[in-house]
């Protein structure tokens, strides 16, 4: 699906279409290094030392093997965002709840990346046999992120207080959550 980059001149990238389409193997280079970025310079992720190329691909593998979607961003040629669902917990009861995950190259953030490709993960999910979408944010200062779920139905469910520990600093979690299609107003069929 195609999408037009809202103007930003402070980044120096001229306007430009993207699109966003399932990741594929060869694009795991690039959503490492986006995402190797937010592990070395932000709490908006809790791990500490980037996932290796094999480790990211083995990822995108186990969200596959869940039926789940793995999709990427796409501006003249380069992936510049990406996001996943992945079940939220591995007992059966959570079966029908999933977690998002969604990271935008700085140069591309504000720019309606992230809103498409959010956007486009909950269709997909609600295509599926998933009721409900928890995102688990790495910290409480995240504030794009926040109005970034909230734009789009997530509503703040709880913060948990002081559960991670990096670059010295505390920080909390905070938890968001949406209903995807009937949500909880009926049973899924099994």
């Amino acid at each position: 699906m195609g999408y037009a980059l809202k103007s930003d001149t402070s980044t120096g990238w001229p306007d430009a279409a993207f699109t966003i389409r399932d990741a594929d193997d060869a694009d795991m280079e690039a959503v490492q290094a986006i995402y190797a970025h937010f592990v070395l310079t932000s709490p908006a992720t809790f791990e500490e030392v980037p996932p290796s190329l094999p480790e990211m691909k083995m990822r995108r593998a186990g969200v596959l093997a869940s039926s789940l979607p793995f999709l990427v961003a796409e501006a003249d040629g380069l992936v510049v965002g990406f996001c996943y669902a992945s079940p939220y917990r591995s007992r059966a009861a959570y079966r029908h709840t999933v977690e998002d995950s969604i990271y935008v190259s700085e140069a591309f953030g504000g720019r309606g990346v992230g809103s498409a490709l959010l956007g486009q993960l909950i269709a997909r999910c609600e295509a599926g046999p998933w009721r409900q979408m928890l995102a688990v944010m790495g910290t409480g200062r995240n504030e794009a992120c926040i109005a970034l779920h909230r734009s789009l139905g997530f509503s703040n469910v709880g913060t948990l207080k002081a559960v991670g520990l990096k670059f010295g600093q505390w920080e909390d979690t905070v938890m968001m959550q949406r209903h995807l299609g009937e949500g909880e107003w009926s049973l899924p069929r099994e």
